[in-house]
Parts: structure tokens; C-alpha cells; sequence
């Protein structure tokens, strides 16, 4: 395909510039084509926004949520064992218990002080409700 290009005349940017925004290439993904590395539900409905995340193994206080401002943070940082690749012989390990640190900008509709959590059966449960409908204000011009 390069070569056609070159056949054609085109110059090294026009090349650098069609290959950035052919369709085909999968190196570049669109924003909203986000990969969540975390097994995660986000739903929402008429009460507020609910979020269901896997925590298999974990306790509920391995788990640390953070709210900043608008942003909500689920963090949990895996502890080393020290020793027990000495003492024990693993022949298969197939539950990770893999730190992660995941973050959502929630919008302002949400009433993020209020947010719920509960965990039950290795799942975390949260449920952010909607704000209370605010009234218009009318400002007057002085």
C-alpha cells in the first residue's frame, strides 16, 4: 500500500497522515473504546448508578474507596508474602489476587457524598443516588 502511495506522488506527511486515519489500522481506538482491566458493572436506572465489582479473595477492609472531589476511586494493593515461594510448592495458581486502582469521574447529577457500599460473596456493590432535583434560580440584573 506504501508503494502505491509513493507511485501517486504523495509525500512522506500525506503518507504518515492517510496511515493515521485509515480505517482499518487498529493501533488507534476511538476515546470512548476505553479497556477496563478490572471485571466491572456500571449501570444506572431512575434511583442513581450502581457499580459491581469483582473483589473474589478480597476482604471488605483489603479495599479502600476514595471520593475527591468527583472522582471515585476503588483501590486494592496486593501485600508480598515474604517466604512462601521457599516453603510451599505451587503447581497451579489460577486465582489472582492482582492490585488494581480504578477511578470514574461521576457526573455532578450523582450525590457522590452519599454514595452506599456494600460486599457480599466477593462482589462490591456501590449505589450512588441522584441529586434531589434543584430548583432554576432567577437572577436579577442590577
Amino acid at each position: 500500500m506504501g508503494t502505491l502511495f509513493l507511485e501517486k506522488n504523495f509525500s512522506p506527511l500525506d503518507i504518515l497522515v492517510k496511515n493515521f486515519f485509515h480505517q482499518e489500522q487498529e493501533e488507534f481506538q476511538t476515546p470512548n473504546n476505553r479497556n477496563i482491566n478490572h471485571p466491572v458493572d456500571i449501570y444506572e436506572d431512575k434511583d442513581g448508578l450502581y457499580f459491581d465489582i469483582a473483589c473474589t479473595g478480597l476482604t471488605k477492609k483489603q479495599i479502600e474507596l476514595k471520593v475527591e472531589d468527583d472522582v471515585l476511586r476503588v483501590i486494592y494493593t496486593k501485600k508480598d508474602k515474604p517466604g512462601i515461594a521457599e516453603t510451599v510448592h505451587i503447581y497451579h495458581s489460577g486465582i489472582a489476587k492482582r492490585s488494581f486502582n480504578i477511578g470514574w469521574k461521576i457526573a455532578r447529577r450523582f450525590s457522590l457524598p452519599e454514595i452506599e457500599a456494600s460486599m457480599k460473596d466477593g462482589l462490591l456493590k456501590l449505589f450512588i443516588p441522584l441529586q434531589p432535583e434543584s430548583k432554576p434560580k432567577t437572577v436579577s440584573i442590577k
